[in-house]
């Protein structure tokens, strides 16, 4: 395996790029006296670059923050927790246009420059003396130190168990260029985006149609190789901003030299944060991965991984520790693709389970103690090209019925 160009940040975080600073704090838009608003300011305009869910039914800030982002440029992102934003008609549309037009006025900076994200329960409409009382105070405790990091990533998580974030470095041009990211998600998440949030920074020098294009690609095989209950979520956003302030004397395009390794230590982000949602899954004692190989196509093996890696009698048997491939190659087969009925290989680990899609004698109990662990590897070989692809989910536990049976309550 080739050693990466990038270094992990130790104790790195959304603000650790030069330029940017964050802050979180409570509002009173959740019950708990937990942080449920935060923001990301950049002091000079930042090329940036969105996607979106796929979801028809898209909450109200996801077209403030398209509004703004039609000159590929942003200031700053102003984020609640709590309260989607979603399905709530004029009004919605009205506070996330209000909580933009805020937050450009508590921060200094043009209305059209501030990204609006929102994440909680679908239905209800925002406390608006709440939010604009956290806006407001935000601005006083903008910072670029490790609290500041901190504060911001616990504004965004609803459900969710631990923060997740990563940041990394590498060489540009001679000088040191920083990716950080920070993400929120634990439940409603399946490919196409899923119930999450996420943010990322940069000092490099991009612009704002090579950042998307990067983006958009970055995502396919990571953020939407994902999956923990099936459903996608109405507010899913992924938002990025590049300073340019890291000192680099050329801008990045893929005809730069360092663009390979600049586009791997991105990579690099978003699959951590990636699989940092899968492994928080609602419920989920077990982070799962499905690789998928020997296809015909990227696109065959990406809907095989997605469909095994999202079935729920394949994520039961994980969380009972069951190593029923029969449930596996079920799923492999109804995944609407070309599979050849007699070549398919699986292996739960290095357990072979399945050769030539007949059963193999394997021990069982040495298959029961690879279960029991905290990360599961499923391994499919389909024996008919040479495309792979890998996903990423969790076990289905009881408490998953547990918390979502009492999500609003």
């Amino acid at each position: 395996m080739a050693v990466p160009s990038y270094t992990v940040v130790e104790g790195g975080s959304i603000i650790t790029p030069k330029g940017f600073r964050a802050s979180g704090l409570h509002c009173g838009l959740k019950k708990a006296d937990r942080n449920d608003i935060g923001a990301i300011v950049c002091e000079v305009p930042a090329s940036a670059a969105a996607v979106y869910t796929t979801n028809l039914f898209q909450a109200a800030p996801l077209q403030t923050t398209r509004d703004s982002l039609v000159n590929g440029v942003l200031r700053a992102v102003i984020v609640n927790s709590g309260n989607a934003n979603a399905c709530t008609g004029t009004q919605g549309d009205a506070d996330a246009a209000e909580m933009r037009d805020l937050a450009a006025q508590s921060f200094g900076v043009n209305p059209e420059d501030v990204a609006v994200a929102s994440t909680g329960v679908i239905g209800e409409n925002l406390k608006m003396d709440c939010v604009r009382s956290g806006i407001a105070r935000l601005a006083d405790v903008l910072a670029n130190d490790a609290d500041a990091g901190e504060q911001f990533s616990q504004a965004i998580l609803t459900t969710d168990l631990v923060k997740k974030e990563l940041c990394v470095s590498l060489p540009i041009d001679g000088q040191t260029v920083t990716i950080a990211g920070a993400a929120k998600g634990s439940g409603m998440i399946h490919p196409n985006m899923a119930t999450m949030l996420a943010f990322m920074t940069t000092d490099a020098k991009i612009g704002s149609e090579a950042l998307h294009k990067l983006l958009r690609r970055t995502t396919e095989n990571t953020f939407n190789m994902i999956t923990v209950d099936g459903d996608t979520s109405t507010n899913d956003m992924l938002v990025v901003m590049a300073s340019g302030l890291s000192g680099q004397t050329g801008e990045l395009d893929e005809t730069h030299p360092d663009w390979p390794a600049f586009a791997e230590a991105f990579v690099r982000v978003c699959e951590h944060l990636a699989k940092a949602i899968a492994r928080d899954g609602e419920g989920a004692t077990k982070l799962v991965e499905v690789t998928v190989s020997g296809a015909e196509s990227e696109e065959s093996a990406r809907a095989v991984a997605k469909t095994v890696i999202g079935s729920s009698l394949v994520k039961t048997a994980v969380y009972g520790a069951d190593a029923n491939w029969g449930r596996i190659i079920a799923a492999v087969g109804r995944a609407g693709v070309p599979v050849h009925p007699h070549t398919v290989d699986i292996k739960l680990g290095d357990i072979v389970v399945l050769t030539s899609s007949q059963p193999v004698a394997f021990d069982e109990e040495l298959a029961l103690d690879y279960l029991k662990g905290d990360t599961v590897t499923i391994s499919v070989e389909l024996n008919m090209g040479d495309k792979q692809a890998t996903a990423w989910g969790c076990d289905l536990t009881y408490d998953y019925v547990r918390i979502n049976a009492a999500y609003r309550t």
